[in-house]
């Protein structure tokens, strides 16, 4: 099961945070990191994600997120040439990194990610390893790791898995952010199911799935009008044409929610214009917002996918 990019970006884009039990070893604290997903420009490469300390805290490391899930015998090697091409770039653009550690999530480090030797005092001293795969997890492993870890299990343990991890949560500060990140985890793995389908394979009622910041994201609608559509479209689960219309409405509201992120408020003609995009549209804007500037980025695309 490879994790979406798109993934990883929702979990950390406003909440920097997160990453920080993964890393308590590395940092007790994570107060003031800024999250931010930089593209490469010599190659249009994208990180998964960059992390900065605050300004005044520049002893503190920068943390350089690679989310890899499936075996590649090149990826030590490039994941050791985008770091250096990385600080290359944030030094030439004026904003060096001096502190640093590479962060991996995957399911085990064992994998075959290539020979170690020619890279050898990166892995050794760069590397911060946060491993998923059930027989990798640490027992003391974060609630959130573990959500992540159901990624890689099959169906049938799904429902188990995420009971056991909101039973933990449950009455703690983590409680509604882990129903988020659960909710999150499984729209992104089975995009193409069912409301009543992923809730079942999560072991969550739709009442707690419509309920969750991640669904209002991503469909676009209130606590309310989120149960009546989860209901409603489990009544009309067969019907090809309603799971089309619903993949594309539920791509128009998130791409919009992130535009107005990057690019501030939308007129009512932007906004009816990118709902009416078809979801290649959708999905290509997507993917392109994550390098606007501003308002004026927004309106070059459209240009360019005038119809």
């Amino acid at each position: 099961m490879v994790a979406s990019d798109k993934l990883f970006y929702w979990l950390f884009q406003e909440h920097a945070e997160r990453l920080q039990p993964l890393v308590a070893a590395l940092l007790p604290r994570m107060d003031g990191y800024v999250f931010s997903a930089p593209v490469l420009k010599e190659r249009e490469y994208r990180l998964d994600g960059l992390f900065l300390p605050p300004a005044d805290q520049a002893d503190l490391p920068a943390l350089i997120l690679e989310a890899q899930m499936a075996a590649d015998p090149g990826f030590l090697l490039r994941l050791n040439a985008e770091t250096g091409r990385l600080l290359q770039q944030q030094d030439r653009q004026g904003r060096p990194i001096r502190h640093w550690q590479v962060v991996v999530i995957c399911p085990s480090r064992e994998l075959n990610f290539g020979d170690p030797t020619p890279v050898q005092e990166f892995v050794r001293e760069r590397l911060v390893w946060i491993e998923l795969a059930p027989e990798r997890l640490p027992p003391t492993a974060p609630p959130l790791q573990r959500a992540l870890g159901m990624l890689l299990l099959p169906e049938e343990q799904l429902p188990h898995c995420s009971k056991a991890i909101r039973a933990e949560v449950a009455g703690t500060s983590l409680d509604a952010e882990i129903d988020d990140v659960i909710a999150a985890i499984l729209v992104a793995r089975f995009s193409g199911r069912t409301i009543p389908e992923i809730c079942a394979m999560g072991g969550i009622t739709v009442d707690d799935f419509t309920s969750s910041v991640a669904y209002r994201e991503i469909f676009g609608l209130g606590r309310k009008e989120g149960r009546q559509e989860g209901r409603q479209e489990g009544r009309q689960e067969g019907r090809q044409e309603g799971r089309q219309e619903g993949r594309q409405a539920e791509a128009a509201a998130l791409t919009l929610r992130q535009l107005q992120r990057r690019c501030g408020i939308l007129s009512s003609a932007q906004q009816s214009r990118i709902q009416g995009l078809p979801l290649g549209d959708l999905e290509a804007l997507a993917d392109a917002l994550l390098d606007f500037q501003g308002p004026e980025d927004l309106n070059a695309w459209l240009s360019r996918h005038a119809t």
